[in-house]
């Protein structure tokens, strides 16, 4: 599984292999956390050296103090990576605009109906992927049309969910 942290606005690619294996900006690592106290206190064996970590989960990433020194630490992981890729990718024109799923899921509900309009953010569907719910929003204002799945059908990433199309008067 890759990761993205960013520590001091630099980012570390992290990628853990299935077998635990840790490699750090494409170089191996030999590393080996271990966590002393439910308080956020852990143990870290990196390279033979020995590290006392303080870890305190932010909104959004971490607070990483070693010694004196205390980081803001934010991690992507693939998921979130890709879901805010497919956020930003969304060209949001003013025509029919197909609204498909970032990663593969399974639909646990849909918020909206064909012919309602919709304001731009407004959540349109809920997928469940990994057991986590994620709202998929609009990208724009506009009109649901031809929606295309169901509650409880499974679907693979870049699968139709629903056509948003033009708002009266914008065409």
């Amino acid at each position: 599984m890759k990761y993205l942290a960013q520590v001091d606005g630099i980012t570390f690619e992290i990628d853990i292999a299935p077998d635990g294996s840790l490699s750090l900006d494409g170089d191996p690592v030999e590393a080996d956390l271990l966590q002393v106290d439910p308080l956020g206190l852990y143990s870290l064996l990196m390279n033979h050296r020995s590290y006392e970590l303080v870890v305190e989960e932010q909104p959004r990433g971490y607070r990483v103090t070693v010694g004196a020194q205390t980081f803001i630490v934010d991690v992507a992981d693939e998921r979130r990576l890709r879901m805010e890729s497919a956020r930003s990718d969304v060209s949001a024109g003013s025509g029919d605009l197909a609204i498909t799923a970032p990663i593969p899921g399974l639909v646990v509900k849909v918020l909206v109906e064909d012919g309602q309009a919709v304001e731009i953010n407004q959540p349109l569907v809920i997928l469940e992927a990994m057991k986590m719910e994620n709202e998929i929003r609009a990208p724009r204002a506009g009109v649901v049309r031809d929606i295309a799945i169901e509650v409880g059908q499974s679907v693979e990433g870049n699968a139709l969910l629903m056509v948003l199309g033009a708002m009266e008067g914008d065409e």
